[in-house]
């Protein structure tokens, strides 16, 4: 048998962090060599953390990652390493570097360069013109990175027809919910298409507001799942490759031999480096795929998030404020799950308009998630607001002012404990309020990091419901959502119910529908203008957000880019 042990090394890098990206990268590759790997491979940008944005700028940013290189060239003897990272030569290129024998072979330079969603990666890079194949010992194989894997004309099907028979990817390719089952069945019929193994290897962890989830994969040539790594967890996949089976596969079904006749110049480099004679492999190290539910994904995403953001901004605990509403009990939930019990602290804030049930819940939320509660009540310095504004308030009628006045009130307090203690305030808003609006700036919007920013108002109660398992008070559930804010206040008293209002948010934000469009699905049309408008309306207050975890196709930051300035109306 022809075999060959890849390593695939599912890391969390921390952008800028060069010397402990640095540390990683070789304690990964130590263990990887210690088990026999033969080629070991690194995500995209691995050495810097993906994306480092405008630090790319930076001549001493680009100076300092290639030094950096520099210290693992020289522990790479015999066996082959590839390590993502940005490299500078005539122009700046995301690459992939291929070391071997303490020296750089060659250096792969991206050549489809996203540029939508949350990518920005025209602004720093310029695109790769090469399709090369590796020729390591007989073993061949190609490598491109992320985004080039989902073109079905470039760069693979070149290097297949070239005579690769692994086909290496390395991404750092954002969660969003479920994305990973398109992504496993576009690289299944790539695979299948080329008669190739593809070793999709995808970073792990936290970055602003992206999530990497991992879930690498090695895809056979029949297009079957022969290995994945954990999701939303660091991995080490070691994984034998038996390469027989791209020729008993090619034999049977000899779909790429006319291809070949067409395939344009591509360069074959060959690596100088031997494997050992006589190693033999079991076979035995592959891994089964694990299938997560939208919840999981969803509850992990956040909690890898919330965890990564508080890590590597510096931060030991954090705070929130708890009503006992449903948005406040869940993000106590995902707090505790990703840093701990004993770094939550929650905050009760009652006001003469608090219900003795949501104090209740309040307090069993925090004795069944076991975390610390401060309690301070907002009731003698929204009288003295009050008081002080009187004479230029005098006639006028209470509004939505006074509503706004005791959030703000409950934001300050938040930002003072996070100033004296320093901790993180973390932020209770979801999708639903954000889009259109309903929530205070400098009140309930004063944070540091919005974990449930990107998921529905109906979204939150469903996977709060999965995750509960008795710790979240039942009576959360079932109340009507209020704020709280005046006497017998619910959300419907200002919104339309959440079950519709979510559906119009999905069809106008995820699926760019106005309001003819959205007619269609017989809603009404007073409703529709209602919301359009609340939304558009709201567009200086979401510039104001604090950042939150994305996991959907389009979340309220970097992939919504709508002017505040702006006379466009969506009425048919």
């Amino acid at each position: 048998m022809k075999i060959l042990r890849l390593a695939l090394c599912q890391i969390n890098s921390t952008v800028g962090d060069l010397e402990g990206n640095l540390e990683k990268i070789l304690d990964f590759t130590y263990k990887a060599k210690n088990q026999g790997a033969k080629i070991v491979v690194f995500p995209e940008l691995s050495l810097t953390g993906y994306m480092p944005e405008d630090l790319l700028f930076y001549p001493s940013f680009i100076k300092k990652t290639k030094e950096t290189l520099q210290l693992i060239v020289e522990k790479v003897e015999d066996f082959v390493l590839i390590l993502g990272m940005p490299l500078k030569e005539e122009d700046l290129y995301n690459s992939a570097v291929i070391i071997a024998d303490k020296k750089i072979i060659d250096k792969y330079h991206k050549i489809y360069l996203p540029n939508y969603s949350v990518f920005d990666e025209m602004r720093y890079f310029k695109s790769g013109k090469r399709t090369p194949v590796y020729d390591y010992d007989g073993v061949l194989f190609g490598l491109n990175i992320c985004e080039d894997i989902f073109h079905s004309t470039l760069p693979s099907p070149v290097q297949a027809y070239k005579g690769a028979e692994i086909i290496i990817n390395i991404s750092a390719s954002p969660f969003y919910k479920g994305k990973f089952d398109k992504k496993l069945r576009m690289l299944s019929t790539r695979a299948y298409d080329m008669g190739v193994y593809i070793a999709y290897l995808n970073a792990v962890g936290g970055q602003d507001e992206m999530v990497f989830d991992g879930r690498s994969l090695l895809i056979s040539p029949s297009g079957e799942v022969v290995a994945t790594g954990k999701a939303f967890e660091e991995d080490l996949i070691i994984v034998d490759i038996d390469l027989e089976e791209v020729t008993r596969v090619r034999m049977r079904e000899p779909k790429i031999r006319w291809e070949q006749d067409f395939v344009r110049e591509t360069e074959l480099i060959s690596i100088p480096l031997k494997r050992k004679e006589g190693e033999t492999f079991s076979l035995s190290l592959n891994r089964d795929i694990k299938k997560l539910s939208e919840e999981e994904e969803i509850f992990s995403a956040l909690s890898l998030g919330l965890r990564d953001y508080v890590k590597k901004n510096g931060f030991k605990k954090v705070c929130l404020g708890l009503s006992g509403g449903i948005d406040s009990s869940f993000v106590a939930l995902v707090a505790v799950e990703a840093i701990g019990r004993e770094n939550v602290v929650g905050v009760f804030m009652p006001s003469r308009y608090t219900s003795s049930e949501s104090r209740e819940d309040v307090f069993e939320l925090v004795k069944n998630l076991g975390i610390e509660l401060i309690e301070i009540s907002i009731d003698e310095i929204f009288e003295e607001y009050l008081n002080c504004l009187s004479k230029v308030f005098k006639g006028l009628k209470e509004d939505v002012t006074e509503e706004n006045i005791q959030s703000r009130i409950r934001g300050n307090i938040l930002m003072a404990l996070s100033n004296k203690y320093g901790w993180l305030v973390i932020t209770t808003g979801n999708k639903s309020e954000l889009a259109v609006g309903y929530a205070t700036l400098y009140g309930d919007m004063a944070g540091g990091f919005s974990v449930i920013k990107d998921l529905y108002k109906t979204e939150v109660y469903k996977v709060a419901k999965w995750a509960s398992k008795g710790r979240i008070p039942e009576r959360v559930f079932i109340k009507p959502p209020s704020a709280e804010l005046r006497p017998n206040q619910t959300d419907q008293d200002s919104l339309p119910p959440y079950d519709l209002l979510d559906k119009v948010l999905y069809l106008h934000i995820e699926k760019c529908m106005g309001e003819r469009d959205i007619v269609s699905y017989e809603i009404d049309r007073d409703t529709i203008k209602k919301v359009l408008r609340m939304v558009k309306k709201a567009e200086f207050k979401r510039r104001q957000a604090p950042p939150g975890v994305k996991i959907s196709p389009v979340a309220l930051g970097k992939d919504w880019r709508f002017p505040i300035t702006n006379e466009y109306t969506w009425e048919a």
